[in-house]
């Protein structure tokens, strides 16, 4: 007995001592560029908690570059405001991305304008840093394979996504929860900004929608085009039909339908950030991003090609074809 009793002493306190040890571990650095946007302050609050759950724990917003785009004042106008709320949540604020890359290990680039990323995520993967593109990733298909090619020639591993592909019904429908997925339907708002092709900038969280449950693979694409809202019509390389509806009067909304082999299910409702920024921490953990870049290419050219069946009159346009384009545009821009 006596034993035992020994033997259960010692091994409580080795998990005593484990435990100490673990939550004695200091949490990983994050950096943020850009203090335009929301998402920011939504990321901030979420792993900055003092009661952060098990799944967020280990990563922490210490410091930010506030800029940020220069010259969309939706987003300008942001920048001070939470620029003075982020520093109440103990994150200190820097004069530029040099200074914040020596402070940090990881960085989540944040800055709502697409078209200074390619030089923001250069500075990035160039010192080596994991990082997460917020959408979109860049304001071009250009820019964004460039991006790219920049993180796979540092080896730098780079994520990018919307938070619509990690909502609960959509991840289920991947997974397989209807069978196979013979077509879908998704919307989402689709606001406008003269600086992005026109989906770059809101559609994109309903194309991300319908690449999450339809998978890559989309070969034409036709889009009708109004002042009230877009319908673009995707065709798969096996035939499947997939279409997103973005709406710019009325109400707005998040969702959509897949149709599967076993049952017809909603991709909605949007569940918020939380899932995607588990998501984000699990990247910088492993440095396996969780969508390949191959896809996410494929819905920028899917949105590339939409701007272009617009400009000839809603014609179908091959996703390959802009595909290839843009990859010699790219190639050129480097020379």
């Amino acid at each position: 007995m006596q034993h035992e009793l020994t033997f259960y002493l010692i091994f409580v306190t080795t998990l005593s001592l484990c435990a100490i040890e673990a939550s004695a571990q200091p949490a990983r650095k994050v950096g943020i560029i850009g203090l335009d946007t929301s998402h920011s302050m939504a990321f901030t609050r979420l792993l900055n908690d003092p009661d952060v759950a098990a799944d967020l724990a280990g990563y922490r917003v210490v410091a930010a570059y506030p800029h940020g785009s220069a010259n969309i004042e939706s987003s300008v106008s942001r920048i001070p405001g939470y620029t003075e709320e982020i520093k109440q949540l103990g994150v200190e604020v820097v004069d530029s991305i040099t200074e914040l890359l020596a402070l940090v290990d990881v960085v989540l680039l944040e800055t709502n304008d697409g078209r200074p990323h390619y030089e923001q995520a250069l500075q990035v993967v160039e010192a080596g840093k994991p990082v997460f593109i917020d959408k979109p990733v860049a304001a071009s298909l250009v820019d964004a394979i460039r991006i790219f090619e920049a993180a796979a020639r540092h080896g730098v591993p780079l994520f990018t996504s919307s938070s619509l592909r990690y909502t609960e019904n959509a991840q289920a429908i991947r997974s397989g929860a209807i069978g196979a997925v013979l077509g879908a339907d998704a919307y989402s708002p689709a606001t406008l900004e003269p600086t992005h092709p026109d989906l770059f900038w809101y559609g994109i969280h309903g194309v991300e929608l319908l690449f999450t449950v339809m998978g890559p693979g989309c070969e034409t694409v036709q889009r009708i085009s109004r002042d009230s809202a877009d319908v673009v019509v995707g065709t798969w390389s096996d035939g499947r039909i997939g279409t997103f509806r973005g709406t710019r009067a009325g109400t707005h909304g998040y969702g959509g339908t897949a149709f599967g082999e076993t049952e017809t299910r909603e991709m909605g409702p949007y569940d918020g950030y939380r899932a995607l920024v588990v998501k984000i921490v699990q990247f910088f953990e492993s440095g396996a991003a969780p969508v390949p870049p191959e896809e996410t290419l494929e819905i920028y050219a899917f949105m590339e090609a939409a701007d272009e069946s617009k400009r000839q009159g809603g014609r179908p346009v091959n996703v390959q074809a802009m595909l290839d384009r843009a990859r010699r545009q790219a190639a050129a821009s480097s020379n």
